[in-house]
């Protein structure tokens, strides 16, 4: 027995040997395959370096080498392995040497590619990453290499202090979370690495003092580290001090790298490295948050982790990093979170609320806040060109969502202080809000957002004014906000209802609106809600006199040059009417408005003739007298307006200031008789209205002149040449020498399209010419004749009829001119004291008789055709006041 088991343990470690043999041979074996693998790969890498390939495209394949390399190397069993398995002592150190020139070949590799180009560096940052991959690599070897690599590219950037280093921030990021390692030696060795970057940082630094290294200086790493104390030796967990020596030494753009890739690593599945990524990111941001440059870009992927992830681990964390974001740049980060989608979700409301926590930062967030609602939404300003993801939407809604933000931002006590002083900017941003807000509503056609009403709410509340909150809620105006709202009746409501209640904020309100109207807003609209919330204002609290200087700003807003700026302004003046009239500098005022009669825009001429008889209804008959002749004047060129409401208007009108100033008639006489040819000629209008106008005026203009045309002016007495015949023969006694004049207005009519204009043209030329004959011209009736030649040729039998009889009568006073000069004078002189009265010259009734039996005597063709002719011409064409009797 004894001996059967001495047998069997012979046998077991005669096996024992063999197969330690086989295993040293499998492990030499395998040290061999990586060595060659190695020896490949770096003649491969290295032959990219001298070929032409794209340097981006090299580096990649270069990168990718390396990894499958770095997987082979660094999964080989540790060195005291090795060792162990070397049968004598030349085994073990040929084994020993092999295994060292291995990892000296992936080092050496290095080295070469970072001295032919400093960027490959960021092969360290793709190195440390791979090493916390798995946790069974050669982790302190890599660190190793590492820290070594970096130890050569110091000495490189202090030989080269030009040389840059775009992906310095990345790699601190990577070691740093090396220095808290569970492996002293691993933390020993990042440490050691962090100090070489920092000094490379410190060299890329223009604003560091860099010490100028001596002759030999530059090749003692020694020297290098012990002359940048940057960071100690033992550093496992004081994340504090990395923190402050990163913010101190990077630049602005690094340190944005560095934090940039913590805060991707807070989505890591190593709890362990998001815990230490979270640390140093928040220490990092609390120290040095005012460096960070790309601002934006990190809030948007805070939002994004938020979004995709509702119970992220780390979210308070995320929340924490705005928090600090916006106390060093709250202007960025609040147009940052302004510019996700509207309505604002989960995540973004938690964004808001954690912003909201920095009290010191108040002003400069409602300042920005109150920016944004100034803005338009759907407009693309020059300034938001380069928008980012959100913006790419087909209207910019900003402004809405810094409506909604205000409901979160406002009840805060910190912001409650400040909104307070900023009341009257808020107050009029939010009321243009909601003129874009229904405006953009009757576009796009979506469900109207009550984000404006919710801010408006918010706002009244938080600035001490329930009162008024209330008041607007008795008025039914904030369920008003779910139906269709006139934006315009909303500003007049609220600007109403705050001086019911007397708010204390009025002065620094209508300081600040007469500011903004003064200094000019950017966009029309902006001028219509001004001028809305600006004359209620004065309308509820100037009640007996209104300060003159407001006066030029109604008279900017009338010749604005959009036309719904000059017709609000307009509107507001005719309904402030009776205070505008007390003012003693009304004058100044009057005048923007006559000027508005020239606007191209029909509805700002009709709105500006309606203000003028508004204001002239209330105003002194003194002051009245003092313009009187400019506004009559102003009425002269619209009694042929193509728009007829307008000619209607302007003649009606121009009776009203008539009766109005009787007692100054005599100042009027002059811009009476000058306006008189349109309104004989448009006594014939098609237009009931005009025609009815035209009569209005003529009565009281013959009867200011003591004219006995009036009868012939009554509906039961009209007839068109005998009002004509009666004017006519009434200028020849006082007023003779309007007569070239008024042959001159009356050619212009001539060559009208409108049948009855020519027809009354020609009628009264020929009266006014007949007249006059012995004031005119030879040259002056030559060219009488001419026009009235053009006319004979019209198609029409009437005017034709009537244009020949006028030629004649033209062709007789040339020749009575033509006759004799001392005839022509004796004439004039005698018609000085003796005016023979004219009697009529075309008995209109025996014309059209005539015409109309000419056209049955010619009439060749059927009867039918022939009263078709008949038809037109008495329907169409004939339009003088004739009844059938007169035929």
């Amino acid at each position: 027995m004894v001996q059967e088991i001495s047998s069997t343990m012979t046998r077991l470690q005669t096996l024992q040997s063999t197969m330690k043999w086989h295993q040293v041979e499998f492990e030499a074996e395998m040290l061999m395959d990586a060595y060659s693998g190695l020896l490949s790969d770096q003649s491969i890498i290295l032959s990219m370096n001298s070929s032409f390939v794209d340097p981006l495209l090299q580096f990649e394949s270069q990168l990718e080498i390396l990894e499958l390399s770095f997987r082979s190397v660094f999964s080989l069993p540790d060195l005291s392995t090795v060792q162990a398995l070397g049968r004598n002592s030349d085994n073990a150190e040929d084994l020993e040497n092999l295994y060292e020139n291995i990892f000296n070949m992936y080092e050496d590799t290095l080295i070469i590619l970072v001295s032919k180009d400093f960027y490959k560096i960021q092969i360290l940052k793709e190195m440390a990453m791979w090493i916390n991959q798995n946790k069974q690599y050669l982790q302190e070897r890599a660190m190793t290499i590492i820290t070594r690599v970096l130890i050569f590219a110091a000495k490189r950037v202090r030989k080269y202090p030009s040389i840059d280093a775009p992906c310095l921030g990345l790699l601190v990021a990577e070691l740093s979370l090396l220095c808290s390692h569970k492996n002293p030696s691993v933390v020993q060795l990042a440490t050691t690495g962090m100090n070489y970057l920092l000094y490379i940082g410190i060299c890329q630094n223009s604003n560091i003092e860099k010490h100028r290294p001596s002759v030999g200086e530059t090749d003692n790493p020694k020297v290098i580290a012990s002359e940048f104390e940057l960071l100690p030796k033992d550093i496992q967990g004081d994340r504090n001090k990395i923190a402050k020596s990163v913010g101190q030494i990077l630049l602005p753009t690094f340190l944005t790298d560095f934090v940039w890739t913590l805060l991707k690593k807070l989505s890591s599945p190593d709890d362990e490295t998001a815990s230490e990524a979270a640390s140093l990111l928040t220490l990092t941001l609390e120290y040095h948050a005012q460096k960070i440059t790309m601002v934006s870009k990190i809030v948007d992927d805070i939002y994004e982790q938020l979004t995709w992830n509702s119970s992220h681990t780390m979210k308070d964390v995320l929340l924490r990093v705005i928090s600090l974001l916006i106390r060093a740049s709250p202007k960025k980060v609040i147009f940052q979170l302004m510019e996700f989608p509207v309505p604002a979700d989960e995540a973004l409301l938690l964004m808001w609320q954690a912003a909201s926590t920095e009290s010191s930062v108040a002003p400069q967030v409602l300042k920005t806040i109150l920016s944004i609602l100034k803005g338009k939404p759907g407009e693309l300003e020059e300034t938001l060109v380069e928008r980012r993801r959100f913006s790419l939407d087909a209207t910019n809604l900003m402004p809405v969502a810094a409506s909604q933000a205000l409901c979160t931002f406002l009840p805060v006590n910190s912001y409650r202080k400040v909104v307070t002083k900023l009341f009257p900017e808020f107050l009029m941003a939010l009321m243009l809000q909601l003129f874009y807000c229904s405006q953009l509503l009757k576009d796009t056609g979506k469900d109207r957002p009550l984000y404006v009403r919710d801010g408006l709410k918010v706002l009244l509340n938080c600035s001490g004014l329930e009162e008024v909150h209330d008041a607007l809620e008795k008025k039914n105006f904030w369920d008003q906000f779910s139906q269709v709202m006139d934006h315009q009746y909303g500003i007049q409501v609220i600007a109403k209802t705050l001086s019911e209640c007397n708010f204390p904020q009025f002065p620094e309100t209508l300081h600040y609106v007469y500011k903004i109207a003064v200094e000019g807003p950017r966009r029309s609209e902006d001028s219509i809600v001004t001028i809305i919330f600006f004359a209620e204002l004065l309308n509820n609290f100037f009640k007996e006199s209104l300060p003159e200087e407001f006066l030029v700003l109604f008279r900017n807003w009338i010749n604005d040059s959009n036309p719904s700026v000059s017709k609000m302004s307009l509107q507001k003046i005719a309904s402030m009417a009776p205070v505008f009239s007390k003012i003693e500098s009304v004058c100044n005022l009057l005048l923007p408005i006559l000027d508005a009669f020239l606007s191209k825009e029909h509805t700002v001429i009709i709105r500006a003739m309606l203000t003028l008889r508004n204001i002239l209804s209330k105003l002194d008959k003194a002051m009245y007298s003092t313009v009187c002749v400019r506004i009559a004047s102003s009425y002269c060129p619209l009694m042929d307006h193509v728009n007829g409401g307008i000619q209607c208007m302007a003649i009606r009108h121009f009776g009203e200031l008539l009766v109005d100033m009787n007692q100054y008639k005599w100042m009027l006489n002059h811009i009476i008789l000058g306006s008189l040819v349109p309104m004989i000629l448009f006594l014939e209008s098609t237009e009931t209205r005009i025609a009815n106008a035209c009569r209005y005026t003529l009565t009281i203009c013959v009867s200011q002149l003591k004219w006995s045309t009036l009868y012939l002016l009554q509906e039961e007495n009209y007839n068109f040449e005998s009002v004509v015949l009666s004017i006519c023969n009434n200028l020849l006694p006082s007023y003779e020498s309007y007569i070239t004049d008024l042959i001159s207005d009356t050619l212009g009519f001539l060559g009208s399209s409108r049948y009855f204009l020519k027809r009354g043209a020609i009628i009264l030329v020929g009266y006014l010419g007949k007249s006059g004959a012995h004031l005119l011209l030879r040259d002056e009736v030559d060219v009488m004749i001419e026009v009235i030649e053009r006319v004979a040729r019209d198609e029409d039998p009437l005017n034709k009829r009537l244009a020949e009889i006028t030629h004649g009568l033209f062709k007789e006073i040339a020749y009575q001119i033509a006759s004799s000069t001392i005839k022509q004078t004796f004439r004039r002189w005698v018609k000085m004291f003796h005016t023979k009265k004219l009697k009529p010259i075309y008995d209109l009734a025996n014309i059209i008789k005539e015409i109309m039996e000419d056209l049955e005597v010619s009439a060749e063709d059927s009867l039918v055709d022939f009263a078709n002719k008949k038809s037109k011409y008495t329907f169409e064409n004939h339009h003088l006041s004739l009844t059938s009797d007169h035929v």
